[in-house]
């Protein structure tokens, strides 16, 4: 078998853990029960087929069904086979004896934002047959805890921020009026997954997909979707009803290029405008202000700051521009934020929205993307990702910034 290398440093598993904890005995937790790929990467530094149990206080076990081997290989924390499913239940209370050995209800928070209901109602059974069971929502802990990114994660996403910009850079000498969404949008790809793009950008939310990114020109970008984005497409079909379609990109409409790419786990987004000649003249307006509204929120994002006194802000100046309508989608369809959170998922904490009142803090990165859109014309905006540190905000995006014109 090839050498596998831990991805994850052991000292931060350990230090995440220690959070993790910290939070238990805050909480009044005693323990954490972990069954989502990307929960279980962030705490173990594996993901491989099983689940994590972390106690208040104590080690950590990680019991997988597959692979048991590998998972050895990647992970610093102890790894149990988990055997017979059925038996999930016993086996915890034989290798932590005081489960329940005071007759008392033990306390177990999971993942339930993203656990199948058929799946928690299993393991409320499994588990309740040999302790007496609360099962209890432990998401925002985790959601909270992975918002704040460590040095190591940091460095992750910079690395992705540097292949988006050479892949966008490589791609952009074929971009040419004539050429279909579908087949720039696989020349992007293909830049991207040779630089290390891992083929795929993980979300949190139900039923929340996304593609690399999207590339959509002219009527197609404003055509709405399910996704809950300023951008649709008509995509491909009903069923993939989103981002690129066959249709044909043409002079004098804008293009829209929101791409990010996940490298060693992590992603970027970013989101840049194109032209093949000349943007109408409503069009590059709105572009314009895309690019106010950046600015002005770089200069507002300052720890301490409500995240939703940021989106509040945009509102008032896109309202003065008299482009309240067309700000991150149309009529119904409209989004309702300015920028979210990213990491591991690319739709992380925080949000930047209305009732969103969490300050600002050292550690968070965030996609700040002011769009508008603008029915039978298009979409326009920008998308830039920062890290929040003590003096402000500081750019993680690699492309340069400006509306790219092509003759």
């Amino acid at each position: 078998m090839l050498d596998i290398v831990a991805d994850i440093p052991r000292e931060l598993i350990y230090e995440r853990i220690g959070r993790l904890q910290a939070v238990m005995l805050a909480e009044g937790i005693d323990a954490f029960l972990l069954t989502q790929n990307v929960d279980l990467y962030y705490f173990s530094g594996s993901m491989q087929n099983g689940y994590l149990f972390i106690p208040s206080t104590g080690e950590a076990t990680f019991y997988v069904r597959r692979s048991v081997q590998r998972a050895k290989l990647e992970t610093a924390i102890r790894v149990a086979e988990l055997g017979a499913f059925r038996l999930f239940g016993e086996t915890l209370a034989q290798h932590y004896a005081y489960l329940g050995s005071k007759g008392e209800e033990f306390r177990i928070a999971a993942d339930l934002d993203v656990m199948p209901a058929q799946l928690y109602l299993k393991l409320k059974e499994l588990l309740g047959s040999a302790v007496r069971l609360e099962m209890v929502d432990g998401s925002s802990h985790i959601r909270k805890l992975r918002m704040i990114k460590s040095a190591w994660e940091i460095s992750r996403i910079e690395g992705a921020a540097g292949v988006v910009a050479e892949s966008l850079t490589a791609a952009l000498h074929v971009l040419r009026e004539g050429i279909s969404e579908l087949e720039w949008m696989a020349r992007i790809e293909y830049e991207l997954r040779i630089r290390g793009h891992i083929g795929l950008m993980r979300m949190r939310g139900f039923n929340q997909e996304i593609t690399t990114g999207m590339v959509i020109s002219g009527p197609a970008a404003a055509v709405p979707s399910y996704f809950d984005g300023p951008a649709g497409g008509m995509g491909l079909g009903a069923a993939s009803p989103q981002s690129v379609s066959r249709s044909i990109i043409k002079r004098n409409e804008p293009i829209l290029i929101d791409v990010g790419c996940c490298v060693d786990g992590y992603v970027i987004d970013q989101t840049r405008t194109a032209v093949i000649g000349k943007l109408p003249e409503i069009l590059q307006h709105a572009y314009e202000v895309s690019e106010l509204l950046m600015a002005s929120t770089e200069k507002r994002m300052l720890p301490g700051t409500p995240c939703s006194s940021l989106y509040e802000a945009a509102l008032a100046e896109c309202a003065s521009a008299n482009l309240s309508d067309h700000f991150m989608g149309y009529g119904t369809d409209q989004a309702k934020f300015l920028g979210h959170g990213i990491g591991l998922e690319i739709d992380e904490w925080p949000v930047l929205a209305k009732g969103f009142g969490m300050p600002l803090e050292p550690g968070m990165v965030l996609a700040v993307e002011p769009k508008f859109t603008f029915p039978g014309l298009g979409v326009v905006g920008v998308e830039n990702s920062y890290l929040i540190t003590e003096q402000g905000p500081r750019t993680l995006t690699g492309f340069k910034e400006g509306l790219i014109i092509l003759p």
